[in-house]
């Protein structure tokens, strides 16, 4: 199987504080891969260190093919990464962010790419609106539009719906689907099981460790619960008992 993400035993500190333990992962291509677990799980630090944005302090493996751990420039070049905090320029309007956001791409035919990506999005009627005058789920909407401006291989999604709008998380998740089937790979980090069962697979880390893998079907099999926020709970006391 071809892997867009293929990564043995990585492992990441800070100072006394071992965030990802022994991360093993595949995700195949054109797959949405979850990430679920707590804040402070590690969750973030592993897609950091998936894009590049990171280095392990050990283990092996490869994104899109290249070295995690050496060629994190190459990886960096194929990725879109959506932090969860709204990290574009509030004073500048859509079309000016997107403009932005290509030169720091040295992106040729610049105009063009963003007048496609901003249609893509269904941005155009609001290209002239500043971005800090954008509801939570617009602004989500321009942020997955600058991410997707470079028309990366695999895009990285760090909770990217907290706080908007059930409706507006709906979407997301529509579009989403949509860029799957066109080939593309995505690795999202959520709190929300609705989304986690729109994943074609999961992975629930706590306390740095990966506890469970699979499709949520093969998850609820195995473990037997009720419904996946049960059994979340049930892993994450488990994790709490076993890796203090």
């Amino acid at each position: 199987m071809d892997f867009a993400i293929d990564v043995t035993e990585i492992n990441k500190s800070f100072g006394d504080k071992h965030v990802v333990k022994d991360l093993t992962l595949q995700v195949p291509r054109g797959q949405i891969f979850g990430f679920l677990g707590p804040n402070g799980s590690g969750k973030t630090t592993s897609i950091r260190i998936i894009c590049g944005l990171l280095t392990a302090d050990s283990g092996s493996g490869t994104c899109l093919g290249y070295d995690v751990m050496r060629q994190s420039a190459e990886i960096k070049r194929e990725v879109g990464y959506m932090t969860q905090r709204f990290s574009l320029w509030e004073d500048l309007t859509i079309r000016e962010n997107m403009d932005f956001v290509a030169r720091m791409y040295g992106m040729a035919g610049r105009p063009a790419a963003v007048t496609r990506a901003i249609e893509d999005l269904g941005l155009t009627s609001r290209q002239d609106q500043l971005a800090g005058a954008l509801s939570g789920g617009w602004k989500q909407r321009l942020a997955l539009a600058a991410c997707l401006l470079h028309q990366p291989r695999l895009l990285l999604l760090d909770e990217p719906t907290a706080g908007v709008d059930p409706k507006a998380r709906r979407d997301f998740w529509d579009e989403l689907h949509r860029m799957c089937e066109l080939g593309m790979t995505v690795l999202v980090s959520t709190h929300y099981m609705d989304e986690a069962e729109r994943c074609h697979q999961l992975g629930y880390i706590a306390y740095g460790r990966l506890l469970a893998l699979g499709t949520a079907a093969e998850l609820l099999a195995k473990y037997g619960a009720a419904n996946l926020e049960a059994l979340f709970i049930r892993l994450m006391q488990g994790a709490e008992d076993n890796y203090p």
